[in-house]
């Protein structure tokens, strides 16, 4: 028979010190040990990479409702990804809990020495440039050299662009001002008007990529997270598009057949759209 956990007795606020954490891992272990849970017992690396990505987007949903409580449950699910994975490179032989753990707390130490050694740093400014230069080090050493090398792949496109613009800047690979990535994103258009005008499909979409790093690189001069403002626009357009469902439900019975019969012109729903539209402009929230 399988022994029960006792349930856990968590410390107050001011109190805790990361003492439940080895119950996770318990639990982790048990749930891998041949008795345990067939499905967790069956998972990979591999297969966990999806989970790993899906649990740090619920968590930056919560983080953008505002909701405590649900981010409290969220970074619970997103370190559980962490506790599993390194479950399983213990039973591999390549790592394990302890050493995930003493790995981050190696590099906080290193790359803090404004707080953990004697050096001196005026401001955040500072601790940036020597976070980057202390990481390029620890690069070096390890044999990797390419400056854009610590930007993962897998991170979404616009985020992966801020961020490679970010890099490259920080060794004076960049534009002096917004005013010179306006410039280019002008000369990106024009470049990508000519492809659409000459119909090459390879070249449109070259050009159109060109145009949204251009458009990535502006944002960054300009202090605007670039993925944070599509999302905000994705989230205004979705807003207001409800409202037109609903506008086209109440007064026409639904959408009818996409590209088919009963399909209601354009002006129809811009109408619906500029009611959305004048709502949101005098409403609480306006974006």
């Amino acid at each position: 028979m399988p022994r029960p956990f006792d349930p856990v007795v968590v410390p107050t606020l001011g109190e805790q010190r990361g003492a439940t954490f080895p119950r996770l891992v318990e639990l982790m272990q048990r749930l891998l040990a041949e008795d345990g849970c067939p499905w967790d017992r069956e998972q990979s690396f591999a297969s966990l990479r999806r989970y790993v990505l899906e649990e740090a987007c619920e968590v930056i949903d919560a983080i953008d409702r505002g909701d405590r409580g649900e981010l409290k449950a969220e970074l619970g699910d997103l370190l559980l990804q962490v506790v599993f994975q390194a479950e399983l490179g213990r039973a591999e032989g390549a790592f394990g809990p302890d050493d995930v753990v003493q790995a981050i707390c190696d590099k906080l130490v290193h790359r803090h020495p404004h707080v953990f050694a004697d050096l001196t740093v005026d401001g955040s400014t500072e601790v940036l440039r020597n976070w980057e230069l202390i990481k390029a080090e620890e690069k070096k050493k390890a044999g990797k050299t390419g400056i854009l090398e610590g930007v993962p792949r897998s991170l979404p496109a616009l985020v992966r662009a801020q961020r490679v613009g970010e890099k490259v800047a920080r060794v004076g690979f960049d534009w002096a001002d917004a005013g010179g990535s306006r410039a280019k994103l002008t000369e990106e258009l024009g470049e990508l008007d000519r492809a659409i005008e000459a119909g090459d499909k390879d070249a449109m979409e070259a050009e159109l990529g060109d145009a949204l790093f251009a458009l990535v690189n502006l944002a960054r001069h300009l202090e605007v997270d670039a993925e944070s403002a599509l999302r905000r626009t994705i989230g205004k357009f979705s807003r207001r598009f409800q409202h037109v469902e609903a506008r086209v439900e109440h007064e026409h019975g639904g959408f009818g057949k996409p590209g088919g019969e009963g399909r209601l012109p354009l002006e129809v729903l811009d109408r619906y759209w500029d009611e959305a539209k004048t709502r949101d402009e005098s409403g609480p929230g306006v974006e």
